[in-house]
């Protein structure tokens, strides 16, 4: 089985986001990069199917040059070779010119499953999956939990959870598929997956940043929910304000 994960560079933010001064993209000056959390399942899920089914993991991604870093990353985790469509280091490539860039290496007709994430952790867009699948004529599933291959090895079963209920899709391959954390828990990279990883061959496509009709012109952080604290009282003069708070609560009915 041969498969194709797309990935995505996105800053590694673990307390308070802020905004550059124009408020068009995340401040990283005191942090790194990573990809995101939806994207390294999907790369743990296809390193599982090609262990149990063979074939080999193509991971690729569009970005500057410094995205070879979290394509190593990924050649560490078990993937067989990366690609990087390589733009200008400021480029702005949203998701219609992202997914034709994706396209001219998932197009030939090479793999048989097509994963990404189910969004992006930085932007939260949903549609590269969508329009990737649109551009090659293949079915997709979206937002999926869970991911089996049939033994014929010609259809894959999605499932999901909607609203409390169970979906399963049936669909056959070649097909696209996005997947949500928690599908799988991702594994460590070994020492010899790093070793491997750091010597190997990334295959370099140079793209142009095309214009498309839609743009971001702006992120907003959203505003942290309020926390306040309300004193009752002190010692046992607490005690009747306690018992109608418990009671407004449903605690002691």
């Amino acid at each position: 089985m041969e498969i194709l994960v797309c990935v995505k560079r996105v800053p590694t933010v673990g307390g308070a986001i802020t905004l550059t001064a124009d408020g068009r993209s995340i401040d990283t000056r005191m942090s790194g990069f990573t990809i995101s959390p939806h994207e390294e399942c999907a790369v743990e899920e296809a390193v599982r199917l090609v262990e149990r089914f063979g074939g080999s993991v193509t991971v690729v991604t569009l970005g500057p040059v410094a995205a070879e870093e979290q394509l190593r990353a990924c050649l560490a985790l078990g993937a067989s070779s990366a690609v990087l469509l390589e733009t200008a280091p400021e480029a702005e490539t949203g998701p219609i010119a992202t997914s034709a860039a994706l396209f001219s290496v998932a197009g030939p007709g090479e793999f048989d499953l097509v994963l990404l994430g189910n969004e992006a952790s930085d932007t939260g867009d949903y549609q590269v999956g969508i329009r990737l699948a649109h551009l090659l004529g293949r079915p997709v599933a979206t937002g999926i939990k869970s991911l089996s291959v049939s033994d014929s090895g010609e259809s894959v079963v999605a499932s999901r959870t909607y609203r409390g209920v169970l979906e399963a899709f049936s669909l056959p391959l070649p097909c696209v598929v996005t997947v949500k954390e928690g599908i799988n828990l991702p594994r460590y990279p070994s020492l010899p997956g790093r070793l491997r990883a750091k010597r190997a061959a990334i295959t370099r496509v140079p793209v142009s940043a095309e214009h498309e009709g839609l743009r971001m012109t702006s992120l907003r952080v959203p505003d942290a929910p309020k926390k306040q604290a309300t004193v009752l009282g002190a010692g046992a003069e607490a005690v009747p304000a306690l018992v109608t708070v418990l009671n407004e609560l449903g605690v002691l009915s």
